[in-house]
């Protein structure tokens, strides 16, 4: 009997190749037809009226029409294309450096064209270089609207973006999804104000257009902020549905402070009573504990595990370096180990026998309190019951980095208590956007005795002088740090490094005790070079900014910043904090080298002019937008294209205003309106 026949499988088909504009549109996240039809213009060309040639001045930006009366490749210096435009009111030569043969025939004597650029003088008249051109017939019609110029890549040219965002502003769902009267008067319906903004009609008010104050671009921005208002609404909801271990204990904060050698201050005492409230509450704490550089956050910390592990819960305090993790450390274990608590230590240098015992106490719950960096989330560190996990300098982790903390207790069904830490205070109108699911505390004022630092601002011209101040303060038996941004050389940066600056520092300073620090050094040599300096075995400390935060040396009271024209204002702000912790006035000195940059100028003038963490934070918003302030809570992509939080508060009170309403009588609008504006972006807003 024969073998049944077999048919063969069809072959599976595979998508054809994307061409190289279709890649750039993926690279520039142009996904979804509401994608592209949120991708705004940057500017306008005005090709809707033609001018006279005659009347054209030099620095006219210009569309023209005429008949071509020469066209021809001239050799010259370089071989380039001269053609001769003519209208009724004069004639004007278009110059082309590169071009190809299609040009030329578009191009051929008693041609139509249209020619749009900038007129520029030259021997033989006006002439426009390399504008843009198009053979026309006789009375053909104009564009009724500006032409849009989008913003784009090298392998996406405008043409292609026009068509491909003409095509998804038509398919994209721009129903109105907001209720009558709820957008503000005056805004139109979200599809007219796109069509405004991709193709203004002629004679619209162009300088409306370019500062964004054009009632389309109002009713843009005031949905991108209503999305972000309720994005954070509902993950502040998703948040209340969780359950967390309900935290509370008198007993051990109160031996806690009878251990301190010092008295809370007011500001405190408040933060204090806000965070032990959120502990005992069977919601997860969401909190950030927002204070000056040397305002005590770190004891509201220790009181705040001491609630924790009271309650018998255990807590982890995660920090962004091994230097701030081990000052931490160190205070930590000053303070609760004469209670009789196990202090746990990990980083990324314990290895070996170290950190196996580590681990071992950890995951029994001998170690109350598990103090460490990035280490503290890998996969083999396991929590008997972790009730409370701190972030110090929250900024600089990333969503991911937060979700493993708080993961730590997902076994038992209940997630920990989180605290975070900032010492960049956080502009109110940053608050009530990015950190608007954040319940926050913040510590205003400073402990008794700070003197607040002198800021010096002076050409790098200057340094012999500063150098002489180093000697004097040294005689006087006090302490000095000189920062520098590097630590070699760099072939893009020309910068001094520490290196060869604790050379010169040492021969400049004889019979001084010269140190060296920077992220570069084994971790131990690191913690031996600190010491040192703590203990005042090291008159001046050369330093990269692996000393930013967290160092604690009374006795140091001037602090040289080298290029600071290089540094944000908040590092700037972190290093000038490492002086003043003592009774001596303290000096801070900015080195620059010019030119300075407008920024860079802003910077050292806020710098000199304020030592108020946040008028720091309110001017670096005004310099550099919000972005460090988020660290990676957005990955890395702004959440706000369109807003300004400087200039659009009033929208952004109209918003928090509405969101709650939404969510609750109109809960499904409020779902689609975030997917359209957020998509997968809202997700960074719940860690």
């Amino acid at each position: 009997m024969p073998a049944p026949r077999v048919s063969p499988m069809p072959a599976a088909s595979t998508p054809p190749p994307k061409s190289a504009p279709q890649r750039a549109l993926e690279r520039l996240g142009l996904l979804r037809d509401i994608d592209l039809a949120l991708h705004l213009p940057m500017r306008y060309e005005d090709e809707t009226r033609i001018h006279a040639i005659g009347p054209l001045r030099d620095g006219d930006v210009a569309q023209v029409e005429g008949v071509v009366s020469e066209c021809r490749i001239e050799t010259r210096s370089r071989r380039q294309l001269l053609v001769t435009l003519d209208d009724d009111s004069g004639s004007l030569r278009l110059r082309f450096l590169n071009f190809y043969p299609s040009t030329q025939k578009q191009l051929a004597v008693g041609q139509r064209v249209r020619a749009r650029g900038e007129v520029r003088g030259g021997f033989l008249g006006q002439e426009m270089v390399h504008p843009v051109v198009k053979a026309v017939q006789p009375g053909a019609p104009l564009p009724q609207a500006l032409t849009p110029v989008y913003p784009a890549s090298a392998q996406l040219p405008q043409a292609y973006l026009r068509k491909a965002v003409a095509s998804g502003l038509q398919r994209a769902p721009l129903d109105e999804l907001l209720p009558p009267g709820t957008v503000p008067a005056g805004l139109p319906p979200l599809r007219e104000a796109l069509l405004a903004l991709h193709h203004p009609p002629p004679g619209v008010a162009m300088a409306a257009l370019e500062d964004h104050s054009h009632p389309a671009w109002q009713r843009l921005k005031f949905d991108e902020l209503l999305a972000q208002q309720l994005s954070q609404l509902q993950a502040q909801h998703a948040r209340a549905a969780l359950r967390a271990p309900m935290l509370r204990d008198a007993t051990l904060p109160q031996q806690l402070r009878a251990q301190l050698p010092f008295t809370l201050t007011a500001a405190q005492e408040r933060v204090v009573a806000e965070i032990v409230a959120d502990l005992g509450r069977p919601q997860p704490m969401h909190r950030l504990l927002q204070g000056d550089v040397g305002s005590g956050k770190t004891v509201v910390a220790a009181l705040a595990a001491a609630v924790a592990i009271g309650a018998g819960w255990q807590c982890a305090l995660m920090a962004p370096t091994e230097i701030l993790a081990e000052q931490h450390f160190a205070k930590l274990v000053d303070w609760l180990r004469p209670l009789g608590l196990q202090v746990a230590w990990l980083s990324g240098s314990r290895k070996g026998k170290g950190r196996a015992r580590m681990l071992a106490q950890v995951a029994s719950g001998e170690a109350m309190l598990v103090v460490g960096t990035h280490a503290v989330i890998q996969h083999d560190v396991q929590f008997a019951k972790l009730g409370l996990a701190v972030v110090d300098e929250q900024h600089r982790f990333g969503v991911a980095q937060r979700l493993a903390l708080r993961a730590k207790l997902e076994s038992q069904r209940l997630e920990p208590h989180l605290l975070m830490m900032s010492a960049t205070p956080i502009p109110r109108t940053l608050a009530m956007t990015y950190f608007a699911d954040l319940d926050v505390s913040t510590i205003d004022e400073l402990p008794p005795g700070r003197t607040p630092v002198v800021t010096k601002v002076f050409a790098d011209g200057k340094r012999e002088l500063v150098i002489a101040k180093i000697r004097d303060e040294v005689r006087q038996g006090r302490q000095v740090y000189w920062v520098c941004p590097l630590v070699e050389e760099s072939e893009h940066l020309d910068l001094q490094n520490a290196t060869e600056t604790h050379a010169q520092l040492a021969a400049a300073l004889p019979g001084a005790a010269v140190g060296l620090l920077h992220g570069r050094m084994p971790a131990a040599e690191k913690a031996a070079v600190m010491a040192q300096f703590k203990q005042g075995q090291l008159q001046v400390l050369v330093a990269t900014t692996v000393i930013e935060v967290g160092v604690d040396v009374p006795n140091a009271s001037l602090m040289v910043i080298e290029h600071a024209e290089r540094f944000g204002l908040a590092q700037l702000h972190q290093l000038r904090g490492r002086v003043g912790r003592g009774a001596v006035a303290s000096v801070c000195v900015l080195l620059y080298t010019a030119p300075l940059s407008d920024t860079g100028k802003a910077r050292l003038r806020a710098m000199a002019e304020t030592t108020d963490g946040f008028e720091i934070a309110r001017r670096d918003l005004e310099i550099r937008g919000p972005g460090e302030f988020m660290g990676a809570r957005q990955s890395g992509d702004a959440l706000l294209r369109f807003a300004d939080l400087a200039e659009d508060s009033a929208l952004l009170q109209r918003a928090r205003a509405l969101a709650p309403q939404l969510l609750v009588q109109h809960p499904q609008a409020a779902q689609r309106h975030v997917e359209r504006w957020l998509g997968s972006k809202a997700e960074f807003l719940k860690a």
